[in-house]
């Protein structure tokens, strides 16, 4: 049986999360499977430079969370986004029109990501909001 000093100390953080330990309770350190811009290869940018480009509307986004979702326009299911991989000086809402890039999401390459997102067309009647302002907080 191993004791509480074999255990890798990142290991040992996690448990302590787990199990609900109030001195770790914000160091979650189980890394993301999310490739966001800064982590993805230099090859996996490229890559979807090089690949086709799709259009789409976002279903949703939101600026506190880093995250939201696109729906095609040929066809149904949504694609995930992260904050990221999203070009341009307006944060997206919910209607906006946008171009993207398609990446795999690591490990099991079965998920989609779009990436290399632009804002075609600001949804109508949308209050929009600059990256560089104040965030909403009750927004999504």
């Amino acid at each position: 049986m191993s004791s509480a000093k074999d255990i890798p100390q990142t290991q040992a953080m996690n448990n302590a999360v787990i199990s609900g330990s109030p001195s770790n309770h914000h160091h979650f350190l189980i890394p993301s499977p999310i490739p966001t811009r800064r982590t993805r290869t230099f090859s996996q940018s490229e890559r979807a430079k090089e690949g086709p480009t799709f259009k789409g509307k976002v279903r949703e986004f939101c600026r506190q969370k880093g995250h939201g979702f696109i729906i095609p326009d040929h066809e149904k299911n949504p694609i995930f986004v992260h904050i990221s991989d999203i070009e341009g000086e307006y944060v997206p809402k919910a209607g906006d029109e946008v171009t993207y890039k398609v990446i795999l999401i690591p490990p099991k390459m079965e998920k989609r990501q779009a990436v290399h997102v632009k804002i075609t067309h600001l949804a109508p009647g949308v209050s929009h909001e600059k990256w560089d302002s104040t965030p909403d907080l009750e927004a999504h």
